[in-house]
């Protein structure tokens, strides 16, 4: 606790619990879209497993200093580009999101999102299997910008846990608005497909900068809630009296 008392150590805890937050958003997004298809008495005891595993993950590589370190040497060459671990990692994470998103996309315009429902136990099972796998793939990133900006691990793993807790209380509103809202849902796994895009460039070695991302995003959720409130407050039809009726 002393460390984290001194002013350097503070600032740079405050700083990393943002930028966790900041980078958590796509996996809040993600676990919120997988849960939504378990039935309703399961939704948030998975969710925060989702989040709980998060976090272990990345305090679990966060031990790993130098394993980390090894991911981002080149393993093999292809198309002139060398590979590493990390890239490894990006492009199949990358290519997981742009599937899933897809495939959800797809339940979405077919109108099966609640098909699952009947099939609790396997649709459980892989739920956490794949919130696991994404969590490991949107941990790589965060992580090692938090190994870039901070070198005491206490305040990374104060920073990791803080941002996981606030997360925790921000995914069931998050969650429960996306899954009200068919049009919200639709842009998140847009956003996700994107993000997924993105991934495969930076293990490709074009990295995207997120913010960009982040701020096409942030401006089409704002489009996107002056298009629910504009609907909330247009005029409702007049209910058919006998004069009107056929």
């Amino acid at each position: 606790m002393d460390i984290l008392l001194t002013p350097e150590a503070l600032f740079a805890f405050l700083t990393l619990t943002a930028l966790e937050l900041v980078l958590g958003i796509d996996n809040i997004i993600f676990i919120a879209i997988l849960v939504n298809r378990l039935p309703p008495e399961r939704r948030d005891f998975s969710r925060r497993l989702g989040l709980f595993l998060a976090m272990f993950v990345r305090i679990l590589l966060l031990t790993l200093l130098a394993w980390m370190a090894g991911l981002t040497q080149p393993l093999l060459t292809f198309f002139g580009h060398g590979f590493s671990w990390r890239d490894l990692i990006l492009v199949a994470g990358g290519i997981f999101l742009v599937w899933k998103s897809t495939v959800e996309i797809h339940h979405l315009l077919e109108g099966k999102a609640d098909e699952a429902a009947s099939t609790a136990s396997a649709s459980f099972s892989a739920v956490i299997t794949q919130i696991i796998v994404i969590d490991l793939v949107f941990s790589l990133d965060s992580i090692i910008t938090a190994i870039g900006m901070v070198n005491q691990l206490p305040v990374m793993v104060a920073a990791v846990i803080a941002s996981v807790v606030l997360m925790m209380a921000a995914s069931g509103p998050i969650a429960r608005f996306v899954a009200g809202h068919p049009t919200v849902k639709m842009l998140a796994l847009s956003f996700l497909m994107v993000v997924g895009v993105a991934l495969v460039a930076d293990g490709f070695g074009h990295h995207v900068p997120k913010g960009y991302i982040y701020f096409a995003m942030a401006f089409s959720v704002l489009v996107e809630m002056l298009n629910i409130r504009m609907r909330g407050n247009a005029p409702r039809p007049a209910p058919p009296t006998e004069e009107n009726e056929p």
